[in-house]
């Protein structure tokens, strides 16, 4: 049974990378901005993101191999509109709509684990569960390069058909009908403002670095202030609310919650980032650039059942420490050593790093979660997880995605103020549009104007470079952060058990 929920977990794991190594022949054939490639890239993580809590709320009331069962079906159609998009909009609603499949399937996976298990079983199948899903996302670039290089980018969309068919077979199969399902009614109204909040958040932020569109982001931000101003006065008064505010204050809960959603994040933005810089910059082919990143599925993998004996032994506040702790030593290798004509060593490196610290800091994550609530909100708990990857990895794609586009055009812009007088002639208010769009943009015009194509692609990479720069650093800022909140916030190991149990004792005198 665990089996299928892993690969269950797999599809949507495997659907949230595999559209990475694709980005430039996408951007290629559709002439597609860098914020158009943005969105293809955070869409499915946006879908599963802003629906996970309400549709995991659903299947805790009306049956989690039910939601599980539609969302694997569901999963199909999406990666075929996938697969024959006429266009970077059609790609990007389908991704959306392949993430809403993920969210009926992925958060189901982790409250049956955590309904079926308990003890050291329930911490060895999270071990797996969050090592071989996180394995299994880092895996998909790679299968996702060799396929561009046999067809053309749509197939890397359909990779996940046969394993989605495989598993819906297993789950039918194996996995039983009714697990400690609750028959409390679902809030609705808190479903819906969860998903208005999560979309508008992550939209707001992929359209802050466009020219001209800042009045549309910061309408967006509102938005999401609003509904989740209006989302937390809402589950204070819901009689039964969709995220229970009194176990999220739970100290072991909110800290696992923010610190797994920046590291989980973290490996989607060095992703991401990384798989441009790897093919803009160093010119990589696709698959060169999907396997430059086994080293992080490796070490995710071998790290995984590590993390869960450190975990049992330490604390997760320690293991929590150690995770942060690879991860900026990992951002810190790209912002040093990723530059023009960089061999694979620092590459290698620095995903490995990165893979190091998401293996060491995803099962205490969470563990934290699910040990920190009854079995009747397992849905909270698997919801809240599903977040830590989902929203932190759209978070984190879109706000280093951001700054690298904002990098990369004022850098280019720079470059083409100090060009020489011959050539800025040539550079009219469309071409120069056409060079800060993207780098393809600007290799597009390097075609253009041949005689200038040498200047135009040096300047191009550079200009990524001094983005991904940018990138790379708020990584770093970021896992400070993050370190910082899980230092001074997570209690010890001796205080973590006695949390557990005074909140298990709670829980069930209520």
């Amino acid at each position: 049974m665990l089996t299928a929920l892993i690969l269950a977990a797999g599809v949507a794991n495997l659907n949230l990378s595999v559209a990475n190594v694709a980005l430039p022949s996408i951007g290629q054939d559709f002439d597609a901005s860098q914020t158009a490639l943005n969105l293809v890239a955070v869409g499915f993580s946006l879908g599963l993101a802003g629906s996970v809590l309400y549709l995991g709320a659903i299947g805790d009331r009306y049956g989690r191999k039910r939601m599980l069962v539609l969302g694997l079906a569901l999963s199909i159609p999406a990666a075929l509109l996938a697969a024959f998009a006429p266009s970077v909009e059609v790609l990007f609603v389908a991704r959306v709509f392949g993430g809403v499949a993920a969210g009926m399937a992925y958060p189901t996976t982790l409250s049956l684990i955590a309904a079926l298990w308990s003890g050291p079983k329930r911490i060895a199948a999270i071990a797996l569960w969050s090592g071989l899903g996180g394995a299994i996302s880092a895996l998909g670039p790679l299968a996702s390069g060799w396929l561009i290089g046999v067809f053309d980018w749509g197939s890397v969309f359909l990779m996940t058909l046969p394993l989605a068919a495989l598993t819906l077979v297993l789950v039918v199969m194996v996995v039983p009908a009714k697990v400690n399902e609750g028959t409390e009614p679902v809030d609705n109204l808190g479903g819906v403002l969860s998903i208005v909040l999560v979309a508008a958040l992550v939209l707001a932020i992929n359209f802050a670095a466009v020219p001209g569109a800042g009045l549309f982001s910061a309408v967006l931000g509102a938005v999401a202030l609003v509904a989740g101003v209006g989302f937390v006065l809402r589950q204070r008064r819901a009689r039964n609310p969709l995220y229970e505010l009194r176990v999220a204050g739970r100290r072991t809960f909110w800290v696992a919650a923010v610190g797994g959603i920046i590291v989980f994040g973290s490996l989607m933005g060095a992703m991401y980032v990384g798989q441009l810089f790897l093919q803009n910059v160093l010119g990589y082919t696709a698959l060169e650039a999907g396997a430059s990143i086994l080293p992080a599925a490796v070490l995710m993998v071998l790290a995984s059942p590590v993390s869960s004996r450190l975990v049992i032994r330490y604390g997760a506040r320690v293991v929590f420490l150690l995770g942060f702790g690879f991860c900026l030593l990992g951002f810190l290798t790209m912002f040093l050593f990723w530059d023009v004509g960089a061999s694979y060593l620092p590459v290698g490196l620095g995903y490995a790093l990165i893979g190091l610290g998401v293996g060491l800091a995803g099962p205490p994550a969470s563990r934290s979660l699910t040990d920190s609530v009854p079995v009747a909100r397992a849905g909270m708990a698997s919801g809240t997880s599903d977040l830590q990857r989902d929203l932190g990895g759209s978070i984190m794609q879109s706000v280093l995605g951001s700054i690298l586009t904002a990098g990369y055009a004022s850098a280019i812009a720079r470059s083409v103020a100090a060009a020489p007088a011959a050539m800025q002639s040539q550079v009219t208010g469309d071409v120069q549009a056409q060079l800060q769009k993207s780098f393809d943009g600007a290799i597009s015009i390097a075609k253009q104007y041949p005689q200038y194509a040498d200047g135009i692609v040096n300047a191009a990479r550079q200009s990524f470079l001094d983005g991904a720069d940018w990138a790379y650093a708020t990584g770093i800022v970021t896992m400070v952060v993050g370190a910082i909140v899980v230092l001074v916030f997570y209690p010890r190991r001796e205080k973590e058990h006695e949390l557990f149990r005074e909140y298990a004792e709670a829980d069930a005198g209520r």
